[in-house]
């Protein structure tokens, strides 16, 4: 059995990585387990960059944790900005094995509502704001803004299925990488 550490307690996230895991290694066992893990960026992070960082960062805390395990995933969330200075949502998965190997892959994107933008610049991270606006909470460890955005038509889970399973195509096509 594989063991994989997910830099995360948030169900999302690790049902996440559980759906991808198990689609693209459907012979393989796999235990999923979630940790704590501080990204060391800021709460909202700004720009692929610092987005990146904090998964990473994420991800060292978890291996010197857990040594043993398998593999090691760490995902987060940030906003990066478009042309025209709106916020742009973006998540980056970031997947290592116990050899070091990584890889990383990026979710698809949305512009935020402007009032949501408002709300983010005054200081708030986007999930309190999501939960502001339309009256949740923690909306963050169920829909996110990308559920309430499309009326669960794509919830937070399948929007970072899609981005790890891309993160594990050098894992999965290890002879092409």
């Amino acid at each position: 059995m594989k063991m994989v550490i997910i830099a995360s307690t948030n169900p999302v996230k690790i049902n996440a990585t559980k759906n991808a895991f198990e689609a693209m290694f459907p012979g393989i066992e796999f235990s999923f387990e979630g940790l704590d893990s501080p990204s060391q960026v800021s709460a909202q992070p700004m720009g692929t960059e610092e987005t990146v960082l904090g998964a990473r960062n994420r991800i060292k805390h978890i291996r010197e944790a857990r040594p043993e395990a398998d593999y090691f995933v760490g995902l987060e969330g940030g906003l990066i900005t478009d042309e025209n200075n709106h916020f742009v949502s973006q998540a980056w998965m970031v997947v290592v094995d116990k050899t070091g190997k990584e890889s990383k892959a990026a979710t698809a994107t949305f512009v935020l509502p402007e009032v949501m933008s408002e709300m983010i610049r005054s200081g708030l991270e986007m999930g309190h704001a999501t939960d502001r606006l339309y009256g949740l909470v923690n909306s963050k460890q169920k829909s996110s803004s990308v559920g309430v955005l499309t009326d669960n038509t794509i919830d937070r889970t399948a929007y970072y299925t899609h981005a790890l399973t891309l993160a594990l195509i050098p894992f999965k096509n290890a002879e092409l990488y």
